[in-house]
């Protein structure tokens, strides 16, 4: 049927996995050069041209450039909403190796998506932030209380939102790890650099991880009731 063409035109983009893996690598929000790319789907760097040129005439990635530099990203948070869409539908990954399996305790215990906090970690937060009173989930959104605007000061998470955000519309989305929601969007994000920003987590040692750092897991505790060592 032709009128759903763009969206077989997609799906195939997507259906490749070096394409895949291009697209994943970028699902954090970050921007990433062709030569980082390519490396991270071990493929040469001509490989790598030819495939984001077909994701970027694909509408799924975009360039900037900075002087002699070109940095691709997603087109938008969107992209990263349909990869981890589909990465739920699928069958669970085949572990066929020590690093195989490594790598996906790493990403399964805490990552980003798109900049914000994903995983066991960014579930058992936003569980968390729900039974301090801080939000409050109203079915297909969240919804900020008072509490929780009295919390974001007093956190310092202020200083990291954007100048308009709805707080009565905090995006859901379904973790394809955990097959639960997790808070999203501007606030999600805003809240991810705040603990950043603390030393409570820092980058993991695999793209995209996430690590507590030892002063992170005993302040989890004392800030939000999070047994980390349960996760």
């Amino acid at each position: 049927m032709t009128m759903y063409s763009n969206i077989s035109t997609t799906a195939a983009l997507i259906g490749d996995a070096t394409r895949t893996g291009i697209l994943m690598a970028l699902a954090d929000g970050k921007a990433l050069t062709a030569g980082e790319l390519a490396h991270i789907a071990s493929v040469s760097p001509q490989t790598a041209s030819s495939h984001l040129n077909k994701l970027m005439e694909g509408g799924l990635i975009k360039v900037e450039v900075q002087g002699r530099h070109r940095y691709f990203k997603l087109s938008g948070p969107e992209v990263a909403r349909a990869i981890e869409a589909i990465a739920i539908a699928s069958p669970p990954l085949k572990v066929r190796s020590l690093r195989q399996s490594s790598e996906k305790k790493a990403l399964e215990y805490a990552r980003t998506c798109y900049g914000h906090l994903a995983g066991k970690l960014g579930v058992a937060t936003t569980d968390a932030l729900i039974a301090c009173g801080y939000f409050r989930d109203i079915g297909d959104v969240y919804q900020l209380t008072d509490r929780g605007q009295e919390w974001l000061i007093d956190f310092g998470v202020q200083p990291f939102l954007p100048k308009k955000i709805d707080f009565n519309a905090i995006p859901q989305h379904l973790d394809w790890t955990e097959r639960r929601h997790h808070i999203g969007g501007p606030l999600a994000l805003a809240i991810t650099r705040r603990l950043h920003d603390l030393g409570w987590i820092e980058d993991g040692p695999i793209r995209r991880s996430i690590k507590l750092t030892r002063v992170g897991r005993a302040c989890m505790q004392d800030e939000f009731g999070i047994d980390t060592d349960q996760l």
